[in-house]
């Protein structure tokens, strides 16, 4: 929820050059009979008819009344936006909320209500709202949708006051924006053990550094701030100063999903893209890889981290910790575009110096040089799955491993310890997620694959 600036007056402050904008806001109708009521004073001047000047005074002070109504009214107004949910995925529809609160102890008139959207989320929406009395509420609600990834403002909301006649028109505007944001599309995986995986299998499991125990237990000194429940007191008499137990330090299971978003290593753009799958693809093998209890981070190849610090720690944070990072990573994956880099040496140098544990990585097109240097980041890692898109199959909309230059990329990523697999186009990341955990020695076109694309399963 926001509030839009406080509560500005509808009615306006006055400013220096507030009558001219006053002014500025007469309607055609008000302007017709200014003009009309000018021309007829002008005609009763010239012919010196008394009554048909009486009748331009009339035509051109009734606009000009409204105006000074309308722009001396003090209403004041407050709006209130929120968003229902203010995070959606690309293809879902979001609502959005406005309450327009009359705080003034005068009803106002006629209200016209335009909230400013982005083009891509659909027409601006506008509202007619009927009198609302002092200490009153109105209550609209829109509809948006977006199909593209990204970061959308919505805002900031517009009033525009009328009199009763139509001859004016003002606008007051709010200044407070709201951002709705549009991440890719996660789809379920199954829960599958990736080949090649350590036991343990991203469950949250500890480590104890040293057991409670009174013969084995492994004392420390202690520290400002200690619980004294833990001084171990026959180490403190063996050691003559105060020695505490350690405790059990929980450990999870870490992954690094990693992005390729070079723009030389991706054709096409829009929604059915290979680079758009790619997203789509990582987060939802990163929320996956959460949910089932891993410590998830997501790299690029700028060697960018989301979220940051140290990749290798493994600890386990708080219990928000997966549901803030997974906020923090669809938050990332919702504004990514297509770097400028031309290599992956920038994510190997960060794999290089932290990347034990599980490696999922999302590449583009491979040249020789790239594929021997995306095999080398398997070095240090337990276990290790790429999805390579196979670019000549979504160019040509063919099967998935149509390209020889692509399965020679992949013999390479396999002979260095991957579990890889060519991406085509129209095959879910749910299927090729299940084929990884059955090893992915080669890419599947078979039944499976087709009835996998289509839908279709028997």
């Amino acid at each position: 929820m926001a509030a839009f600036g406080g509560t500005p007056p509808a009615g306006g402050e006055e400013e220096p050059d507030g009558v001219r904008s006053a002014l500025s806001g007469l309607t055609t109708r008000g302007r017709s009979f200014l003009a009309a009521g000018i021309a007829a004073a002008v005609c009763a001047y010239v012919l010196g008819q008394q009554d048909l000047l009486r009748v331009g005074l009339l035509l051109a002070v009734l606009p000009l009344a409204c105006v000074g109504v309308l722009y001396r009214t003090r209403h004041r107004v407050a709006g209130t936006r929120w968003l229902g949910p203010a995070r959606v995925p690309v293809g879902s529809e979001a609502r959005v909320h406005l309450r327009i609160d009359n705080v003034s102890r005068l009803p106002t008139g006629l209200l016209m209500l335009q909230d400013r959207v982005p083009y891509v989320l659909g027409p601006r929406p506008r509202f007619v709202l009927d009198r609302i009395e002092p200490s009153g509420r109105r209550e609209v609600s829109y509809r948006v949708r977006a199909e593209l990834r990204g970061h959308y403002p919505l805002g900031p909301l517009q009033l525009r006051l009328s009199d009763p006649f139509g001859m004016c028109e003002l606008t007051r505007g709010f200044s407070t924006r709201d951002t709705l944001t549009v991440v890719p599309r996660v789809e379920p995986l199954p829960p599958v053990r990736l080949a090649g995986e350590a036991a343990g299998y991203g469950d949250g499991r500890s480590r104890s550094l040293a057991l409670a125990g009174e013969d084995d237990v492994i004392p420390r000194g202690y520290r400002h701030g200690d619980d004294l429940r833990r001084v171990h007191w026959r180490s403190t008499a063996r050691y003559g100063e105060l020695m505490v137990r350690r405790e059990e330090q929980p450990q999870r299971a870490h992954c690094t999903v990693l992005l390729d978003t070079r723009a030389t290593a991706h054709r096409g753009a829009g929604p059915d893209s290979g680079f758009e799958w790619a997203v789509s693809a990582a987060a939802s093998a990163a929320i996956h890889l959460l949910e089932r209890g891993y410590a998830v981070r997501l790299l690029t190849d700028t060697g960018g981290t989301v979220p940051g610090g140290d990749p290798a720690s493994g600890s386990a944070g708080p219990a928000l910790e997966t549901a803030d990072t997974a906020g923090m990573l669809l938050d990332a994956l919702a504004v990514v575009g297509h770097s400028q880099g031309t290599g992956l040496a920038p994510a190997y140098d960060v794999l290089r110096t932290g990347g034990a544990g599980l490696l999922v990585a999302f590449f583009g097109e491979l040249d020789e040089e790239q594929a021997a240097l995306a095999a080398r980041m398997r070095r240090r890692s337990g276990a290790a799955v790429a999805f390579v898109l196979d670019h000549p199959a979504w160019s040509q909309g063919g099967p998935a491993g149509a390209g020889q230059r692509t399965e020679e990329r992949l013999r390479v990523l396999r002979e260095a310890g991957w579990t890889a697999l060519a991406v085509g186009p129209g095959v879910p990341l749910a299927h090729l997620w299940r084929q990884a955990g059955a090893g992915g020695s080669r890419p599947d076109n078979g039944p499976a694959a087709a009835a996998a694309r289509t839908g279709v399963w028997s």
